[in-house]
């Protein structure tokens, strides 16, 4: 079996789970390719790997059965941009924080390394949103699993969001922001500023505004076949944009057009992973927080 694995830095309470990972790898004659910033941070912390193998740049990913993602649910989401259209199944081992995505517990890596093994697992393929411009934004790699943002940058002053939907003038959005999140995403960002919880595989996007100014100005659900088209103007003649974990400051001329990607991301999930259990353990729904 041959597999790629990309990591952030993680907390010394870790270390003994990443040990064991590459100790049960190479145990099963696992082949393994790292990431560069992986190879480099375990390296200089000293722990122990067999791997040789090391990929920079995404097309540099050989041809591996699956990726894993080891930290919490932005290491993933980079790891989805690695993988691309090549759409390598994922796995998150959740090192990090909250573990939305990333939901295998450091505990459980030799179970997840059999059930990978013997293919008891399943594919939950996910939308992706796309986004076109005039300008090269983010190296080429334009898509997302969680959301596209427009935030307010070097003013304390509201920016205004112009948006059309399929052509039609949906609404001028004078707030802080603008998300336009994908079912996966409505967890994240878009939860925090008000949006609804939408399962996975809902076939819609959500557009929520952050801290507008007009509180009648609520998130709105559209379909995913929708093309959404924003236009921002702003005191400062420039604003934020934000794909994931990627971002850059742009001007006004900017043009952009948010629409769904012509492809997928493919997560493994373990057969008794669900993601109403997830919403339960980590929303502490259904807990009396009182005492």
């Amino acid at each position: 079996m041959k597999i790629a694995i990309h990591g952030r830095n993680f907390n010394e309470s870790a270390r003994p789970f990443i040990e064991n990972m590459f100790n049960e790898l190479s145990r099963r004659k696992v082949e393994v390719q790292l990431s560069r910033p992986f190879r480099i941070f375990l390296d200089q912390t000293g722990i122990a790997h067999f791997s040789t193998l090391v990929y920079e740049k995404p097309e540099e990913l050989f041809d591996a059965r699956l990726v894993v993602s080891m930290g919490g649910d932005g290491t993933l989401l980079e790891t989805i941009t690695h993988v691309g259209k090549r759409q390598i199944p994922a796995i998150g081992i959740n090192v990090g924080r909250l573990g939305f995505l990333a939901t295998v517990s450091p505990e459980r890596i030799a179970d997840m390394i059999t059930a990978l093994e013997t293919s008891q697992f399943r594919i939950d393929e996910r939308t992706l949103v796309a986004i076109d411009s005039n300008i090269d934004l983010f190296d080429g790699l334009n898509f997302g699993l969680n959301d596209f943002t427009i935030t307010k940058t070097d003013t304390s002053s509201m920016i205004t969001v112009h948006t059309y939907l399929n052509g039609e003038f949906l609404n001028s959005y004078w707030a802080d922001g603008l998300i336009v999140s994908t079912p996966t995403g409505s967890t994240g960002y878009s939860l925090s500023c008000g949006g609804p919880v939408l399962v996975p595989h809902s076939q819609n996007f959500i557009i929520t505004p952050i801290s507008p100014h007009n509180l009648n100005v609520r998130p709105l659900v559209v379909e995913d076949t929708a093309v959404i088209k924003l236009e921002v103007k702003s005191r400062s003649n420039n604003f934020l944009v934000s794909l994931d974990a990627r971002s850059r400051v742009v001007d006004e001329n900017t043009q952009l057009t948010v629409r769904k990607a012509d492809f997928t991301a493919k997560l493994i999930k373990m057969l008794d992973d669900s993601f109403l259990n997830t919403l339960r353990s980590k929303l502490s729904w259904g807990l009396d927080m009182r005492n």
